[in-house]
């Protein structure tokens, strides 16, 4: 199949280099504003070189598009796309406000391009493990969760970007941008979540961003609830952690390292395969499995898991954390 990238920033080298390991893929083009940053696709893979989304489109017909660009441009772009049959891979998030949600979700539905989103993570060996873990009923019962990121991004990371720090542009920060990964997975462990309360704050960059530097929220699902806390004013970027209280173990993970802790006192780390990035380690090891089974559902026709309703309840509570947020902590209501 035929793929194109647009937007040419860090993120879509991780998925040039996944295209170029599958078998069934082959990058024909890239696209970016700055030509000078889709040329060096040209250089190192092969493909040609545009300096527009519509440009792109017009001579060539990739099987499916590859959207990696700043955050406000994933729905219009993907508009764009699937109604000229053109199937999208879209970097997260797949929103950025209800409206654009309303607008992803008709495009999606008058297709006749298919839709998949990114969120690598679930394909971590960590993740698979627990999944599997609490499927088997060892773990008993989740009781309640946890879950952190303390990372850092400082003032030139906002200012440089050109549309980072911005409302309207990046859609919000520590949350939609640094820890949604983080926040599906609670989900993907403890399932619908039914309501959150948040709150946020700018502790480091005052006058700098208009977005958030730390998201505190408490999210109850059907069966438990959990603590989220998110902060870009950390020194470096530690590992984000998810913390599992199940009736017979606590479960931990941080990156591809799994800890069960026992109530009598015993811990363990089970074998875990230890893949590598092909980003940085802390975007998780998922990119390639997640890319390639997205291509393997287009082959065979199958529903590709993460299609805008395998990861709706995510964006959905992304969502509503940030008016509860703009709400003074208002419980917002996702029934």
């Amino acid at each position: 199949m035929k793929a194109a990238i647009v937007g040419c920033g860090n993120i879509a080298a991780v998925h040039a280099k996944s295209i170029s390991r599958l078998e069934e893929a082959e990058l024909l083009a890239a696209a970016d504003i700055r030509l000078e940053r889709a040329e060096k696709y040209t250089e190192e893979y092969g493909c040609r070189a545009y300096g527009s989304l519509e440009e792109m489109l017009e001579k060539e017909r990739p099987d499916v598009l590859h959207i990696c660009t700043p955050h406000y441009l994933h729905v219009p772009m993907a508009e764009y796309a699937l109604k000229r049959g053109i199937h999208v891979f879209c970097e997260k998030p797949p929103v950025v406000s209800e409206e654009q949600l309303a607008a992803l979700e008709r495009a999606v539905a008058e297709g006749p391009g298919r839709a998949g989103f990114c969120f690598q993570n679930r394909y971590n060996p960590s993740v698979l493990f627990i999944r599997e873990l609490l499927s088997s009923g060892k773990a008993g019962k989740v009781k309640g969760a946890r879950g952190i990121v303390t990372w850092n991004r400082g003032e030139a990371y906002y200012t440089q970007s050109g549309w980072r720090g911005r409302l309207a542009t990046e859609g919000g920060g520590a949350l939609i941008n640094q820890s949604i990964h983080t926040m599906d997975l609670l989900g993907v462990f403890l399932g619908k979540p039914v309501s959150v309360e948040a709150q946020t704050a700018n502790h480091h960059l005052p006058g700098v961003i208009e977005v958030e530097d730390m998201m505190e929220a408490y999210i109850r699902y059907e069966d438990a609830a959990a603590c989220f806390y998110a902060t870009t004013a950390y020194t470096e970027d530690a590992p984000p952690l998810i913390e599992l209280s199940c009736e017979n173990m606590v479960i931990r993970v941080e990156d591809l390292e799994v800890t069960l802790l026992y109530p009598d006192g015993r811990r363990e780390n089970p074998p875990i395969d230890r893949k590598q990035a092909l980003g940085k380690s802390y975007w998780g090891s998922g990119h390639l499995d997640c890319i390639s089974d997205f291509y393997r559902c287009l082959q065979t026709g199958e529903r590709f898991a993460q299609d805008l309703d395998g990861v709706r309840d995510t964006a959905r509570l992304m969502l509503a954390a940030y008016r509860s947020a703009g709400n003074g902590g208002r419980t917002e209501s996702l029934l």
